[in-house]
């Protein structure tokens, strides 16, 4: 077969007029001059080598990384401005928050609130405000109510309270030396002690609060003897000797305090250390409280009454560890005659909490029966042996007035009968907390258990802690005798939901029960439901067994109990 044989291909320039091919000016681009390179024809091996194309200069590998660097460059830097922006952008923003726009005034009222106003104030809360930003740092710094408390401890140098003094101004001052009783504080004690009275003593005119704490009554009276300027705004005073049964020489002359010039003093707590029973210093105080004196340094019952005069407003009245020594006879009357009234009473209309911790059966009876109190809400009674004539002053005092809302009685002696008979008189009894008595029975919880009428039909919290003598008859009949008549008063202690009523059948139910009450008879209409129970504790009853916790804890929202430990913590009934 022969080859097959096409006919030439006519260019489709031959069909084309020449005026339709003719280019236009405008759109005529010159291409650029191309470098050739000719090259000997006899030298080279093939007439095809004739031409040979080299790139250009701007195509070359130097010339393009060269770029590339500088367009890298360009970028850093326009990165680097963007930051630069970026964070002036941010602080632009946080200029506009409304708390960095805070005046400095009201700044600083902010940071004494958060301050001192959270109760006792924290000591890396002021540091903390100051590393917020330097506004805030110099608000602080020019806040002198930050800086106005003061303390010295082998845990706050002298250096640390000098700063403080400085930056607090004339603003009032509450300054406070603590050293505790342990043993390398008592080398150094003396020689810190009196550095800081140096510190502190031209300032004394503007304390408003001193505190002192130290083991023993040389350093107190080291400390003290350099207190001799007036104190006009001083508001409380207080001053601690751990060693109080100790027996130190210090001077026996008594140290007349701030010169005698405190008319501010309202608050005065004193233990085991002898200031004089100075009347100048006692005089108006709303709070008393004195401890930690035995033997010799006990002061007498006439003393106390004396500074007792002094303090017609007094409202509250604490004595603790004093020893009952013989002291002087205030009255001629003999107390355990209670039918024999005192004609001089120390009337303390404000008095509200009283407290007696050990200190001396007579003292307490001879102090109670010379005062009135008609406005008591809070007493302890601890360590005093045998109450029964406290308690017969307690249902004098309660024939008139006695609003008593706190009994505390611990480790103490007393008649059942006449504890029985000062509760009726008590409605107002809120808490009743009896640890370490062996006197209370079943006949006490049965009289609170009886509606005949109620008896401290107010009382919520009870403690029976370590009262052993209690039966569990007679403290299951007490419960349940408080729970209300209604099951439905109290939905917390019912997992049941109560069924949805109307507002008519509410309201048709609502007038019937108070027909209800408007039929019973008269009697029956002036006995109120007493409250319940919503506290007891029980702790160190051994006689309650677990099934009769849980039995509690059905019907009483809160039981706290925790069995007797030995010494080492131990269970001593297993």
């Amino acid at each position: 077969m022969s080859a097959t044989t096409y006919p030439a291909r006519i260019p489709a320039s031959v069909f084309t007029s020449p005026r339709r091919r003719r280019s236009s000016v405008k759109s005529y681009t010159p291409l650029p001059n191309l470098k050739t390179q000719v090259r000997n024809i006899s030298s080279s091996p093939s007439s095809d080598d004739g031409y040979v194309p080299r790139s250009p200069a701007f195509m070359s590998i130097a010339y393009l990384r060269e770029a590339i660097a500088a367009i890298d460059i360009k970028m850093a830097a326009l990165i680097k401005e963007r930051a630069d922006l970026e964070t002036k952008l941010e602080t632009a923003v946080r200029l506009e928050s409304p708390v960095l726009r805070l005046p400095s005034e009201l700044l600083s009222n902010i940071f004494t609130v958060g301050v001192l106003g959270m109760g006792d104030e924290d000591p890396i809360m002021v540091t903390t405000l100051m590393l917020v930003c330097r506004y805030w740092a110099d608000v602080a710094l020019n806040t002198p109510v930050l800086w106005a408390k003061i303390s010295v401890s082998p845990h706050n140098s002298l250096e640390k309270a000098r700063r403080r003094l400085v930056r607090s101004k004339s603003c009032p001052l509450d300054i406070t030396i603590n050293y505790g009783p342990r043993m390398e504080y008592t080398q150094s004690v003396t020689e810190h002690i009196i550095h800081a009275m140096d510190l502190f003593r031209p300032v004394l005119w503007r304390t408003k609060s001193f505190s002192l704490t130290v083991p023993n009554r040389p350093h107190a009276h080291t400390a003290l003897l350099r207190c001799q300027e007036d104190a006009p705004i001083l508001e409380n005073l207080t001053i601690q000797v751990y060693h109080s049964m100790q027996d130190d020489h210090y001077p026996s002359t008594p140290v007349s305090l701030f010169n005698g010039c405190t008319p501010s003093l309202r608050s005065c707590s004193i233990t085991s250390f002898n200031f004089g029973w100075d009347l100048k210093l006692i005089k108006g105080l709303r709070v008393l409280k004195l401890g930690g004196y035995f033997n010799s340094s006990t002061p007498s019952a006439t003393t106390l009454l004396d500074m007792l005069r002094q303090c017609p407003e007094l409202e509250e009245l604490t004595l603790r560890n004093m020893s009952d020594v013989d002291s002087q006879i205030c009255s001629t009357k003999r107390i355990d005659d209670f039918d024999a009234p005192i004609v001089h009473k120390i009337h303390l209309p404000r008095l509200k909490k009283m407290t007696f911790y050990y200190s001396g059966n007579a003292h307490t009876r001879e102090l109670m029966s010379h005062i009135s109190f008609p406005n008591l809400e809070s007493l302890e009674l601890a360590y005093l042996e045998n109450t029964t004539s406290l308690l017969q002053l307690l249902y004098a005092q309660a024939l008139t007035r006695l609003p008593l809302k706190y009994l505390r009685i611990e480790t103490c002696l007393f008649n059942e009968m006449k504890f029985v008979n000062l509760l009726r008189k008590l409605p107002s009894l809120v808490t009743l907390q009896l640890v370490d008595i062996e006197d209370i029975s079943h006949h006490s919880l049965k009289a609170l258990s009886s509606c005949q009428p109620w008896i401290c039909p107010r009382l919520e919290f009870v403690t029976f802690d370590g009262c052993t003598s209690i039966d569990w008859d007679s403290l299951r009949a007490f419960v349940e005798s408080r729970l209300p008549a209604d099951p439905h008063a109290f939905k917390r202690y019912h997992s049941t939901a109560s069924p949805g009523v109307s507002s008519a059948s509410a309201a048709a139910a609502d007038y019937a029960r108070m027909k209800s009450r408007q039929d019973r008879s008269g009697h029956a209409a002036l006995l109120a439901a007493p409250q319940r129970i919503q506290m007891i504790d029980v702790t160190r009853c051994n006689q309650i067994s677990k099934e009769m916790l849980q039995w509690l804890r059905m019907y009483v929202p809160s039981v706290k109990y925790e069995s007797a430990k030995g010494v080492w913590g131990e269970p001593t009934i297993l």
